[in-house]
């Protein structure tokens, strides 16, 4: 995979969380805190483990070792939390930019969240993230759905690419 490719993900990532942003932006607090099954058990709780997700990946790529596991430790509102994801998406991207091509398949060595020890690729790593976080926006589709609210579109990499005419 080349650099270009890991940057168009890293802008489908931004444009596809944007969109969930937006539905956020226009629910309720009731909606957002409902009680929907699914892999978590919430819009805010499926919301809050993706930006979690996409800051501990850019910590890990940051080699920061001293860090807060949002999903853990989140307790703020809506609003902080969009804020965060937002920040964190683009932070992403840009830590991708400034990475040569040359050490995407450098190892990363990491900590896994239960404590493992684990080496990986940096560029499994781009790729893991940004597909964990599709999958998880498309639960989010039907659980906004269920809360009610039924203006979504889709976040799919061909909507993306319709979208901004590729």
């Amino acid at each position: 995979m080349t650099k270009s490719y890991f940057l168009e993900l890293a802008d489908y990532n931004i444009w596809a969380n944007n969109k969930v942003i937006n539905w956020l932006n226009q629910i309720s607090e009731e909606q957002y805190n409902q009680q929907i099954t699914s892999s978590f058990s919430s819009i805010k709780d499926t919301c809050i483990h993706i930006a979690a997700a996409e800051k501990v990946w850019l910590e890990r790529w940051q080699m920061i070792l001293d860090r807060m596991f949002l999903a853990d430790d989140f307790k703020g509102p809506k609003d902080e939390l969009i804020a965060i994801w937002q920040h964190v998406s683009t932070d992403m991207k840009e830590f991708i930019a400034s990475k040569p091509e040359s050490e995407f398949e450098n190892k990363l060595s990491f900590k896994r969240l239960n404590g493992d020890l684990f080496l990986m690729e940096f560029s499994k790593t781009f790729a893991h993230i940004f597909n964990h976080s599709t999958f998880h926006r498309g639960q989010l589709v039907t659980m906004f759905r269920q809360a009610g609210f039924t203006n979504v579109e889709s976040t799919d990499l061909l909507s993306y690419y319709r979208e901004i005419g590729k």
